[in-house]
């Protein structure tokens, strides 16, 4: 799979692009906020229908104007048409030429994963970063578990809106316990049965960037240990008190433990940042063994931070790009790391909202 065109309307600083990329190695060099992690962007809102870098799309527009438009030509087993246009009084979101009423049924349509200096908050961040990475992995991956989310989401907000009254309907309370509580346990049981293959994944990966020196561990903790129904009944009183469900796959969290001990809590920033990019390794070669491609690799200005070990451990990934025909792509300031010494590598001039061949 590879992004073969990509076009773009009052997106960011980019007033106006087209520019057709051919699969392989593509590395995007410019000055500090000249539009390289824009582009970026752009290619990871196609990808997934959001910013990597955790802001609505209203800060995605074009300062002075309406709305932004992406668009995208995607080759692989097929080859598709992506259309993308928002604006805060439209939205429009088209596959080769149909519009796209179920969210669920776009995604894993186009595949990319991102590494960049923001996911140290998968590690030092709120478990609600944590239970992202495992909804967005799944929803890529389970044609059905991005709907049932939706519907787990939405019987969740109306049951708390409940419960924040001074009287509730009860009847009612009790429609959206009952659709939180079937809904929520299929959410679990395939969060449960993602653990074991993405587990060995991340591992290895976080073996391959320490030097094989330290374990480390990816758990699932889910919010509800035993009987959904039963912990939820019992949570009751306190849900009286703080107006709020306290129960259920929303407080889920993902516990990653090195050396047996809290990576957030006992790690060094420097482990911390290894078991993010181990995190993001393993997403990306889960993503493979199931697809049998690879996802478009979005690598953000972070290969000059990192050492020899962290570096080594992307190759693999990026041979596997290479050769599968896929795509990477890599921002920098300066060329201070490539590849096979830089075989094969497309290099590209950011300037200003522009994109060139250098």
């Amino acid at each position: 799979m590879h992004l073969a065109h990509l076009r773009l309307r009052d997106f960011r600083n980019y007033r106006w692009l087209d520019v057709d990329f051919q699969p392989g190695l593509h590395l995007l060099m410019g000055n500090n906020a000249q539009g390289k992690t824009n582009l970026l962007e752009a290619v990871y809102l196609l990808a997934t229908l959001r910013s990597f870098r955790g802001v609505g799309n209203a800060q995605m527009v074009r300062h002075g104007e309406k709305g932004f438009f992406v668009g995208a030509r995607i080759v692989g087993q097929h080859e598709h048409d992506i259309k993308m246009y928002w604006s805060a009084q439209e939205r429009k979101l088209s596959l080769d030429g149909q519009a796209v009423s179920k969210v669920g049924d776009y995604y894993g349509t186009f595949r990319a994963v991102v590494f960049c200096t923001e996911d140290l908050q998968l590690v030092k961040g709120p478990g609600s970063r944590r239970r992202r990475f495992m909804d967005l992995l799944l929803a890529q991956t389970h044609p059905t578990y991005l709907p049932l989310l939706q519907r787990y989401v939405r019987a969740l907000r109306s049951r708390n809106a409940l419960l924040k009254q001074r009287s509730s309907d009860e009847a009612t309370l009790e429609s959206f316990t009952r659709e939180i509580i079937n809904v929520g346990q299929r959410l679990i049981c395939l969060r449960h049965e993602l653990m074991p293959r993405l587990s060995p994944l991340v591992n290895s990966a976080y073996r391959r960037i320490a030097g094989g020196h330290e374990e480390l561990r990816v758990e699932y903790d889910p919010a509800v240990k035993q009987d959904f129904a039963v912990e939820l009944a019992r949570s009751r009183p306190r849900e009286q008190l703080y107006r709020s469900t306290l129960i259920g796959p929303h407080r889920d969290e993902l516990r990653l433990m090195v050396a047996d001990q809290s990576a957030a809590q006992f790690a060094s920033e420097g482990q911390k940042r290894s078991v993010a990019i181990a995190m993001k390794i393993a997403q990306a070669e889960y993503l493979t063994e199931l697809h049998g491609t690879p996802p478009i690799l979005l690598v953000d200005d972070i290969m000059g931070e990192l050492d020899v070990n962290r570096r080594n451990a992307f190759l693999p990934l990026l041979h596997l790009a290479h050769q599968s025909r896929s795509q990477v792509f890599m921002t920098a300031t300066e060329e201070n790391w490539s590849p096979g010494q830089g075989a094969g590598l497309a290099r590209w001039e950011v300037r200003d909202g522009s994109l060139r061949p250098s």
